[in-house]
């Protein structure tokens, strides 16, 4: 199936609204440590804060080139100026301290330089330290040497920041915050907490400003919170449908929660008349779908991020997320409506069957196909294994794929291939061998056996595209668009590419055949990836 996390993605994108709402997180890489540096453990006073026994504390952690955090701190600097020591402002940075005591960060040695010069200058200049990150933000492309120009544009002492950040005292603070991030389990950048709660709402200034007024608890009520107006309120439907499996509406609804001021929600459900009616009258489409009336222009922000995705709909405007379930597919006799016979719901079971859609020169595909070496080893001839090759377009007009007219010409030789040599799957052999460099035109070297280049070429010309029409008429039925997924029994979809990954998924709608007793190689997590969508 395809995953919630898919069309929540694609809802997020869509409720943007104007702001990043997505986060930098992934492996570190090195920066050496001066040789004679000793990590300190982490002081309080290693970041800036403003005093003030009732002040609001917002917390942030970033890593300085991560555009999100970048955004997210240009953004707040506006919101802690106009509330001066109403808060209590603090900024930490993400990333690790190896057990040499190197400092690693996401984006590389140019980073950990970045966060060590915004550190130095919070201790050196803690009322002018943000103005100076606002500078550098402009290219953090050189965030590692522009500190030096932004110090003196901003007022920031230059000769002690400089001492700073290429001593020892950088590599302390760096490291203590750190630690503090850590502690926190801040991972993703920007990872913010207002009060105390993690804040994940929209990042500009007048959305900060409110989330900090709300946390108020104590007079006198600061100017910024005595002009707020009322939030406008913003009618929002998520229909979705309790015979879906993957529709997972409550998490659809939370994040429409998170990225809305004040939405007036309701979850409707195909199965109840009031969902029923209001599916008709969108005009139908795959579920989860977001609906929205005439209130969407009372926020402004929301109606201009979102006004290319939204299609008028009867008395509403609809956003597609991405789901996948027909609804009418699901009612009484649904299977036998053209539009729903090649769908999920209603294809037949077919035990033991797997199949795999893929672009032939998808790297996660070109995994996955390596992959089913080691599951066929362990199979053989008890499941019933299927290639499908995902594109666009027919044989008339022509054909489209992500990478390419070669990766069109590439689908088509395998396609031949395994018409021609469906044997003991005697057509993986073409298929791993091309795998080994699936960019290399010379293809030939790959068909083994006698007139085996000439049979497929002879298949190429005579059907291919009738084969590749068909393989696309298939996916496109189903909805699929990454490569890879996969199929089991003709029904369960999954994600993976590795030959654990597919052995457990296989196993479980087929757990009697003989090889599902056995543990193939892969992670404890499945590996996922893929291209398009």
């Amino acid at each position: 199936m395809k995953s919630i996390q898919h069309f929540l993605s694609r809802a997020r994108t869509a409720l943007m609204l104007a702001a990043a709402l997505g986060a930098c997180s992934a492996p570190p890489a090195a920066v050496p440590k001066p040789p004679t540096v000793v990590t300190a453990p982490p002081q309080p006073t290693d970041t800036a804060t403003r005093t003030n026994a009732n002040a609001v504390k917002v917390e942030f952690f970033v890593m300085s080139q991560c555009p999100y955090g970048v955004q997210a701190v240009d953004q707040v600097k506006d919101a802690v100026d106009q509330f001066g020591p109403a808060v209590d402002f603090s900024l930490d940075y993400i990333g690790d301290v190896q057990p040499d005591g190197t400092l690693t960060s996401m984006h590389g040695p140019a980073e950990v330089i970045g966060d060590i010069a915004q550190l130095c200058a919070a201790r050196i200049a803690p009322d002018r330290y943000l103005d100076m990150i606002v500078c550098q933000n402009r290219n953090t492309r050189e965030i590692d040497t522009n500190w030096d120009s932004c110090a003196r544009e901003t007022g920031v002492p230059v000769l002690p920041l400089r001492a700073c950040v290429n001593g020892e005292e950088g590599h302390r603070l760096l490291a203590a915050s750190f630690t503090r991030s850590a502690a926190r389990e801040a991972n993703g950048s920007p990872t913010m907490f207002i009060a105390g709660n993690e804040y994940d709402r929209r990042r500009e200034t007048r959305h900060f400003v409110r989330a900090i007024c709300g946390a108020v608890t104590s007079p006198p009520v600061p100017p910024p919170c005595a002009s707020l107006g009322p939030l406008p309120s913003v009618n929002v439907w998520v229909l979705g449908d309790s015979l879906c499996d993957d529709c997972d509406t409550d998490r659809l609804a939370a994040a429409v929660e998170s990225r809305f001021d004040n939405p007036n929600l309701r979850v409707l459900d195909y199965r109840q008349p009031e969902g029923r009616v209001a599916y008709e009258e969108a005009g139908g489409g795959q579920l989860p779908l977001l609906l929205f009336d005439e209130t969407l222009a009372a926020d402004p922000e929301a109606y201009e991020a979102m006004s290319p995705g939204l299609a008028a709909a009867g008395r509403y405007r609809k956003l597609d997320v991405g789901g996948e379930h027909n609804p009418r597919c699901a009612d009484d006799g649904g299977c036998k409506r053209a539009e729903c016979v090649q769908t999920l719901a209603c294809r037949p079971e077919v035990p033991k069957r797997l199949e795999l859609f893929v672009m032939s020169q998808c790297p996660y595909g070109i995994r996955a196909l390596d992959a089913m070496k080691e599951v066929l080893a362990n199979f053989g001839n008890r499941i019933d294994f299927r290639i499908h090759y995902i594109a666009s377009g027919t044989a008339a007009a022509g054909f489209r794929s992500l990478h390419g007219q070669y990766e069109v010409e590439e689908n088509i030789r395998a396609l031949c291939a395994i018409k021609s040599y469906g044997r003991d799957y005697r057509f993986m052999d073409y298929i791993l061998c091309r795998n080994q460099n699936i960019r290399d035109e010379h293809w030939e070297s790959c068909a083994k056996g006698k007139n085996a280049p000439s049979r497929i070429t002879r298949c190429v010309a005579a059907e291919g595209n009738l084969l590749h029409e068909r393989d696309i008429a298939i996916a496109n039925s189903l909805g699929i668009g990454a490569s890879p997924t996969w199929i089991v029994n003709g029904r369960h979809k999954f994600q993976g590419v590795d030959a654990e990954t597919i052995r457990k998924n296989f196993c479980q709608h087929n757990p009697n055949v003989v090889g599902c007793e056995n543990t193939l190689s892969g992670s404890e997590v499945p590996v996922e990836g893929g291209c398009g969508g």
